[in-house]
């Protein structure tokens, strides 16, 4: 699932590319993709055709779109979604990209929905699974979406603390690793960057969140602002499907630590070899030499 890193590259490719242009039509051939927008596929094209995108920004791992009109888009990825911005033709119902290079590649050929642009370009929603979820909603509707309203603080935002940190983790139970990646505490980390941080923090991932001492928090904090810079710098991680709006691949995978690095020697050549344990259903991945419980 694209988590902070590689939405914060998506929505940083689509101010440059969308910003301006109005949406002219929606197609899909999926409409259940919309069935938490109020009125369901029916009512969604008509809530946005002929609005401009105002502005894209990023909530947790939503990509919001402020709509003219006071209207607002939330395009929610999950596991295997990502945007892709060209040109494509419909052949029996299917999306056909009108040039050969990456859009052309099969990951990024499962095109469900098509936004048309003003100015000819076109917005792709790719989605191998079908999990992803595309909602329209303005004013107090857009504020009491769940997706929206229990969504934590974001560990990047400018002038976010360790103090703001140790707050939202404050009265928190249970493995760290788990209460990372709980949206409601601070949103934006997953699985990846998750086990990516407690390994440079060197924190058992089982270790319980109340039994932290400051030393311990501050070393996660600083962890996380290190490996989540870093990733947005390489945009983001492609170890599955996510692509950046070009269907170009991500680079932090080149040179992640220990996630789905499960019996390679430990980065750090402690002489322990990385493991993975189950916490919560969720894979993690770490060094029991260098992150002890």
């Amino acid at each position: 699932m694209p988590e902070l890193p590689e939405v914060q590259t998506i929505v940083g490719d689509l101010n440059k590319k969308v910003r301006g242009l109005a949406i002219t039509g929606v197609w899909t051939d999926w409409p259940n993709a919309f069935r938490r927008s109020p009125g369901g596929w029916k009512n969604f094209e008509p809530s946005v055709k002929g609005r401009k995108i105002e502005k894209v920004r990023r909530l947790g791992k939503n990509i919001i779109f402020d709509l003219s009109g006071g209207e607002k888009m939330l395009i929610h990825q999950k596991m295997t979604g990502h945007l892709l911005i060209g040109r494509w033709r419909l052949d029996k119902n299917r999306p056909v990209p009108e040039e050969q290079g990456l859009l052309s590649e099969k990951v990024n050929g499962y095109i469900h929905t098509l936004f048309y642009l003003s100015g000819g370009k076109m917005m792709a929603f790719s989605d191998l699974r079908k999990f992803g979820k595309i909602i329209a909603a303005g004013g107090e509707k857009f504020s009491d979406l769940e997706d929206v309203k229990n969504i934590g603080p974001d560990l990047t935002a400018a002038g976010f603390s360790f103090f703001d940190f140790k707050k939202a983790l404050a009265g928190r139970r249970g493995p760290i690793k788990k209460v990372l990646m709980d949206q409601s505490v601070v949103s934006g980390i997953g699985n990846i960057y998750s086990d990516e941080i407690l390994f440079v923090a060197r924190i058992h991932p089982l270790k319980k969140t109340e039994n932290l001492s400051d030393v311990e928090l501050r070393k996660i904090f600083s962890a996380a602002k290190k490996i989540l810079k870093k990733a947005i710098k390489l945009r983001g991680t492609s170890i599955s499907d996510y692509r950046d709006t070009a269907g170009k691949a991500g680079g932090y995978d080149k040179v992640r630590l220990v996630y789905r690095k499960e019996g390679a020697p430990c980065p750090d050549k402690c002489g322990g070899k990385v493991r993975r344990i189950k916490i919560g259903g969720r894979s993690a991945h770490f060094c029991p030499h260098c992150q002890k419980l």
